[in-house]
């Protein structure tokens, strides 16, 4: 399997204000959870942050582990965070969110054995590279648009969406394959992608979303006709 990086293509800005504001870290990542031989990387953390947007919600549901109001997440190969102010705009978008960290839960420390149940990843907003992200999905709309004569109808207007995106510093100059953090497999645009503009396109996602619906609708068929 490819290496894998943190990247953050839908962000939203994180403000750690009881971190120095001059201080810098360099922490350690795994290239791969499961193969060793890949070695290790260095990610740069400070006080400013970004991460997901979809990693946070303001009126959370009870089984939401990512981060919200009052609320805890890890940061991965990092700390600790809570959320304890929302910063919106005018118009009522959250803008920023203001957190804290525990200095004493730096991931591999042995510090501390306090335990969250999410973990969300990040880029370091000092470092991070300034990208688009090309996220390619189905071409149709429907698993099987020959089943139509009229196929164009089923074209998906959503098949490609590009994104502004930020990346961890050490995919500069990586032309591997490589797997971002919870949104699947990409590699640099063979056209577009040189080294005034870093442009990454997705060819593989993580989850086969048609699988699912192919399987659904198998069960619901198999239901009925037992009844």
């Amino acid at each position: 399997e490819s290496e894998r990086r943190m990247a953050v293509v839908n962000p939203i800005k994180v403000t750690i204000i009881n971190y120095p504001e001059e201080k810098n870290e360099i922490l350690v990542g795994t290239n791969h959870p499961k193969r060793s031989e890949l070695g290790t990387r260095e990610i740069s953390f400070s006080r400013e942050l970004w991460i997901e947007k979809d990693d946070f919600m303001e009126e959370a549901p009870k089984k939401f582990f990512r981060l919200k109001p009052g609320g805890e997440v890890r940061l991965r190969f990092a700390y600790i965070i809570r959320c304890v102010e929302v910063i919106k705009n005018n118009v009522g978008e959250i803008e920023e969110l203001l957190c804290t960290y525990d200095p004493e839960t730096r991931s591999g420390s042995g510090s501390s054995d306090r335990k969250v149940k999410g973990t969300i990843h990040w880029v370091d907003a000092k470092t991070a590279i300034n990208a688009e992200v090309r996220l390619y999905d189905r071409l149709f709309s429907v698993p099987d648009p020959s089943a139509d004569e009229s196929i164009l109808k089923h074209l998906n207007p959503n098949s490609m969406k590009s994104c502004a995106a930020k990346l961890e510093s050490s995919l500069s100059n990586h032309d591997e394959p490589v797997q971002f953090e919870r949104l699947g497999y990409f590699v640099t645009d063979s056209i577009d992608h040189c080294l005034e503009q870093n442009v990454f396109n997705r060819i593989v996602t993580l989850r086969d979303s048609w699988a699912k619906i192919e399987r659904k609708a198998v069960e619901e068929k198999n239901t009925k006709n037992k009844v």
